[in-house]
C-alpha cells in the first residue's frame, strides 16, 4: 500500500482516511471525465495506462471501478482556477478542480499516490495491484508564476529533452517555462525572414569547457536550433500540461550570434563586425546591438514571427548585461542620444527596451526583462525578472510593476550544491537543497499592496557548464523539487520551515525521480560519473548576500 506522506509539493490540506478503505485500479476501472476535463483524462489515460498496463477507457462505470474527473464551477472562487480537491475511497476516486488546470494538478497528485512505478513508461510488474489509499486532499497554489528558465543558447537541448523537462515541470506543478532561446553563443529558433540567424548563428566552431578561466576547449562544433514546427509542438505539449511558454530573445546585449549572422546589426562605426563569429566562451560580451532604425525593424520582424508561435501573455527581451562602451564610442549611438534628448547610454538602453514595450503592448502582449531594464527608467507596463538579488524586484514592485523573483544568490541552479572538491565545475555560492527550500520569494520590506506585484518565483538553469542533459539533471535535481514546494505551498517563513519533514518526503520522491530517469545529485554527493575532476569553475566562498 502506498503512503500519502511523500507528496511534493506539500498540499494545504491532507488527510489519510483508512476507515474508507483504498481504491484499486484494475481492468474494470474507467475514467469518467466531466465537461472541460477531457484533456486531463487523456493525459491520465496515457501516463497511468503506460505505467500500469491498464486501458482505463472512458465510461460512467459503477461504484468501485471509476476515476471521476470533474470541474466544480461553484468552487472556483474558493479554490481558484488551479486549486483542486481529491477524494479517494473504496468506491471511486474523485478529482475536482476550480478549472481545467486544477483538475490536471489533482491528476499529478493521484499519480504520486500510486507510487514511483506510476512514473515509468511501461509496466515493470505486470499483474500487480495498484492501490490508492483512502485520502482527502484540498490544495491551491501560493503563486500564479511558478517558473523554470532553461538556457538552450549556451548548450543546445534537442527537442525531446525540452519535452522531457516539460513533463518534469508538470510532475512538480510548475507552470511557466521561460525558454532562453538566444545569446552570444547561439541562436536557437528559426526565423524565416532572417534565415542566417540559424544558418550562421545556431552553431559555434568550438566551446570553452568549464569556466572562462579554464584552459580546456571542446574543439568540435556545437549547435542546433528548433524549427518553427518544433516550437509549435513544444508550445502545444506545454499547453496540454497547463504550462505557459515565455520565449526570450536577448537584446540589446548578449547578441553576438545575431551580429555574426547579420553584421549590420552591430556597431559598425566602432568595430569591424563582419569578422565576428558566434562566441565560443563565457562572460559578458562587449558586442551589442546598434541603436539604429534598421536594428529596430529587424527585431520587429523577429518578434512578429515569435508572436505567431507563442501565445503567452509575456515576451522576455533580456535587457541584462549590456556594456555601454561601444555606444560611448559610436558616433551613431551618440547622435541618437542627442536626437532623443537622452542624458546618457543608460537612458539609451531604456529607450531601446521602451520601444519594444510599446510595440508588444500594441499587440496585446507584455514585455518582461531582467532587472537591468530598471536602469535609465523602467519601461511603462514592463515586468521585471529580479535576478541581481532582491533589490530590483523591491524597486519595481514599489513603482507598481509586476515582478518575478529569481535572485541569483538563491535560485540559480547552476550554482554549486556543496563545498566539496567533488562538485562538478563549481560555480558561484553553495546552494544546498535546504538553502533552496528556505528561499522566500516575497521580500519582507514590501507592504501587502506592493507584495501583490510579486507574480511568483522562478528557478534558473544557465548552461555554460552543463554540456549535456545529464549535467542539467544534476544541477536541477533534487533542488527543483524544493523550489517547486516553495512556489506552490503556503509555507512558514524560511527559517521556520520543517526541512526535516521535506527530507522525509524526498525519500519517496527520489524513487519517482529514479523511475523518471532523472540523473539527480544523490544526498551523499555526486556519483563518480557526475564529477568533472580538473575542470575549473568559479566558486565563491561564504554565504551569499541577501540583497
Amino acid at each position: 500500500m502506498t503512503s500519502t506522506t511523500g507528496l511534493i509539493p506539500a498540499p494545504a490540506t491532507l488527510r489519510d482516511l483508512p476507515s474508507v478503505g483504498g481504491f484499486v485500479l484494475d481492468e474494470t476501472t474507467v475514467i469518467d471525465a466531466g465537461p472541460g476535463t477531457e484533456a486531463t483524462a487523456s493525459w491520465l489515460r496515457g501516463a497511468l495506462g503506460a505505467a500500469t498496463g491498464l486501458a482505463l477507457p472512458p465510461g460512467a462505470g459503477d461504484d468501485g471501478e471509476t476515476v471521476r474527473l470533474r470541474i466544480q464551477p461553484e468552487d472556483a472562487g474558493h479554490l481558484g482556477p488551479e486549486g483542486y480537491k481529491l477524494y479517494v475511497n473504496g468506491d471511486d476516486i474523485t478529482l475536482h478542480g476550480g478549472g481545467p488546470a486544477g483538475v490536471f494538478w489533482a491528476a499529478q497528485t493521484l499519480r504520486q499516490l500510486l507510487g514511483p512505478d506510476a512514473f515509468r513508461r511501461a509496466p515493470v510488474a505486470p499483474g500487480r495491484q495498484w492501490l490508492v489509499p483512502g485520502t482527502f486532499v484540498e490544495d491551491t497554489p501560493r503563486f500564479g508564476w511558478r517558473g523554470l528558465m532553461l538556457d538552450v543558447a549556451r548548450h543546445f537541448m534537442p527537442k525531446e529533452g525540452v519535452l522531457r523537462y516539460l513533463d518534469l515541470m508538470a510532475a512538480h506543478k510548475l507552470n511557466v517555462f521561460h525558454f532562453h532561446l538566444t545569446d552570444d553563443q547561439g541562436w536557437r529558433i528559426e526565423i524565416k525572414r532572417h534565415p542566417r540567424l540559424t544558418e550562421v548563428g545556431s552553431w559555434r566552431a568550438r566551446t570553452k569547457f568549464g569556466h572562462r578561466a579554464s584552459p580546456l576547449w571542446d574543439e568540435k562544433p556545437h549547435g542546433g536550433y528548433y524549427t518553427q514546427d518544433d516550437i509549435r509542438e513544444i508550445v502545444a505539449y506545454a499547453a496540454e500540461r497547463h504550462i505557459a511558454v515565455v520565449p526570450e530573445i536577448d537584446l540589446p546585449g548578449h547578441s553576438q550570434a545575431a551580429i555574426a549572422a547579420y553584421p549590420e546589426l552591430g556597431n559598425t562605426d566602432v568595430i569591424d563586425t563582419s569578422v565576428l563569429s558566434v562566441w565560443d566562451t563565457w562572460g559578458i560580451n562587449p558586442n551589442v546591438l546598434a541603436p539604429t532604425d534598421n536594428t529596430l525593424r529587424f527585431y520587429e520582424g523577429v518578434f512578429e514571427e515569435l508572436l505567431e508561435l507563442f501565445p503567452s501573455e509575456f515576451i522576455h527581451v533580456g535587457g541584462d548585461e549590456c556594456p555601454k562602451d561601444q555606444w560611448r564610442q559610436s558616433p551613431t549611438a551618440q547622435a541618437r542620444i542627442r536626437e532623443l534628448g537622452l542624458a546618457d547610454e543608460d537612458q539609451l538602453q531604456s529607450w531601446f527596451i521602451g520601444h519594444f514595450d510599446k510595440w508588444l503592448s500594441a499587440r496585446g502582449r507584455r514585455l518582461i526583462g531582467w532587472d537591468e531594464i530598471l536602469e535609465g527608467g523602467l519601461a511603462e507596463g514592463a515586468a521585471v525578472s529580479s535576478w541581481r538579488g532582491y533589490a530590483g524586484g523591491i524597486a519595481a514592485a514599489r513603482a507598481g510593476h509586476d515582478v518575478v523573483m529569481c535572485p541569483e544568490q538563491q535560485v540559480y541552479l547552476d550554482h554549486r550544491q556543496a563545498p566539496g572538491e567533488d562538485e562538478p565545475v563549481p560555480i558561484g555560492f553553495v546552494r544546498t537543497l535546504e538553502d533552496v527550500y528556505r528561499f522566500e520569494p516575497v521580500p519582507a520590506e514590501l507592504t501587502s499592496e506592493e507584495a501583490r506585484h510579486v507574480l511568483g518565483a522562478q528557478a534558473n538553469l544557465w548552461t555554460e557548464v552543463m554540456e549535456d542533459p545529464a549535467r542539467v539533471d544534476y544541477q536541477a535535481f533534487p533542488r527543483l523539487a524544493a523550489f517547486a514546494e516553495v512556489a506552490w505551498s503556503s509555507l512558514p517563513a524560511g527559517r521556520d520551515r520543517d526541512f526535516a519533514d521535506f527530507e522525509r518526503r524526498m525519500e519517496a520522491h527520489y524513487g519517482r525521480l529514479d523511475a523518471s530517469g532523472v540523473g539527480y545529485r544523490p544526498p551523499a554527493g555526486p556519483r563518480p560519473w557526475q564529477r568533472r575532476p580538473g575542470v575549473l569553475g568559479r566558486p565563491i566562498d561564504g554565504p551569499p548576500p541577501n540583497r
